[in-house]
Order: C-alpha cells, then sequence, then structure tokens
C-alpha cells in the first residue's frame, strides 16, 4: 500500500502533472499559488520537491541553460511510478471518506 500524501504534497504533485513538460520549479510554485489561491514560500515548494524524489515519487532532470537565462540550468520534474500510486490511493481514501458526508457539515447535539 502506498502512503497517503498530505494536501500540499497533493498540490505540488498534481500541479507536477498538470504542467506536463514544462514542470520546473517556479511554474510548479505559480500553479499551486494560483490553484490554492494564496501565497506560498518557494522554500516551501523545493524542500517538498527534493523530499518526494528522495521517496522516488518524482523523477528530476537538469535542462542546459540557455542565453535568456543568463546560462543557468533549469531542473525538470515528472511524475514517478510510486508518486501515482501514492496519489491514487490518497484520492481513493479521501474519496472514501467523503462518501456519504453532506455539506454543510452539521454539528451533533
Amino acid at each position: 500500500m502506498a502512503e497517503l500524501l498530505g494536501a500540499f504534497e497533493q498540490s505540488v504533485l498534481l500541479s507536477i502533472v498538470r504542467l506536463g513538460a514544462d514542470a520546473y520549479g517556479r511554474a510548479i510554485l505559480r500553479h499551486v499559488q494560483e490553484t490554492l489561491q494564496r501565497e506560498v514560500a518557494a522554500g516551501a515548494v523545493y524542500s517538498t520537491l527534493e523530499r518526494l524524489e528522495a521517496r522516488g515519487m518524482v523523477n528530476s532532470r537538469l535542462e542546459v541553460g540557455t542565453p535568456v537565462r543568463g546560462g543557468r540550468a533549469r531542473r525538470y520534474y515528472a511524475l514517478a511510478g510510486e508518486g501515482q500510486r501514492a496519489l491514487g490511493e490518497t484520492h481513493r481514501a479521501l474519496t472514501a471518506m467523503w462518501t456519504g458526508v453532506k455539506l454543510p457539515v452539521k454539528e451533533e447535539q
């Protein structure tokens, strides 16, 4: 069984999925911010990417720099098999937990 992901990890992984071949650090950061509709520290995204890569959930590759970027390389990310499994397991678990819940949730008296 794959481990369940936290909300921020899900946001980062789903941003990678949505961005596809254009999933590099700053693009992922912007996508997470737009989706969550809040400011997110760049360091939070980059440390999450490092952690996810260490856990085998994402792969990264470094592309050569371009003159437009002053020769600086850019790191691109892609979802790995373990990341796909974790996203699927997390989605299934949350869907099961939400089944039968009606919003707004009313307090028991």
